[in-house]
């Protein structure tokens, strides 16, 4: 599977971004360029997750008004600072869930859908009715299975930056997810 590169930085990107942060822990206003950098991505992370563009929009900006407030507690962990973002705007998904805001939606392309079901099986002669497995599969899946699978195929981020977005182990997430995929697989197969 390709790693999206769009997500992963450079050693000489993580410390310009670190600059961008320390600067912006001092002065509010230097928080523009990491603003830029990823309002769109978070914004679409959120989308992704619900069918209401205005709500997504206002979570969004709750992420970051959150992460300006909060930004003295960061830590640099060797990970963009995007996985920061996301564990906020997971959090806020949460929130708007639990408030009855938003309700919970899983958008899903075909491609997407390939790609897990190379991983399941790429055995089958069925093609076109083993995607619709896995898609019936995906829905009946616990909520952070959903997560992972979201994270590892349809944001196509590594194990490490799952692992910083909800706090585990990076080798604790490709774990989970390899479960994840075998559990599909067995829906798939039975």
């Amino acid at each position: 599977m390709a790693i999206n590169t769009i997500y992963h930085h450079t050693n000489e990107k993580l410390l310009e971004e670190a600059k961008w942060i320390e600067k912006a822990k001092k002065d509010s206003r230097f928080f523009e360029p990491l603003y830029n950098k990823y309002y769109e991505q978070i914004f679409r992370y959120i989308y992704q997750r619900m069918d209401d563009e205005d709500l997504a929009h206002d979570v969004t900006s709750q992420v970051f008004l959150k992460s300006i407030k909060n930004l003295h507690k960061y830590e640099f962990r060797g990970v963009p600072f995007a996985s920061w973002l996301y564990r906020i705007a997971k959090s806020e998904l949460y929130q708007a869930f639990r408030d009855r805001k938003a309700k919970r939606t899983v958008n899903i392309d075909s491609y997407q859908i390939q790609e897990i079901f190379d991983d399941v099986d790429d055995t089958s002669n069925e093609k076109q009715k083993d995607l619709q497995k896995i898609i019936e599969a995906i829905r009946t899946l616990k909520e952070p299975e959903v997560q992972l699978i979201e994270l590892r195929y349809f944001e196509k981020r590594s194990f490490k930056e799952i692992g910083e977005i909800l706090e585990i182990k990076e080798n604790n997430a490709k774990v989970k997810t390899f479960r994840v995929v075998q559990k599909i697989k067995q829906i798939v197969i039975e």
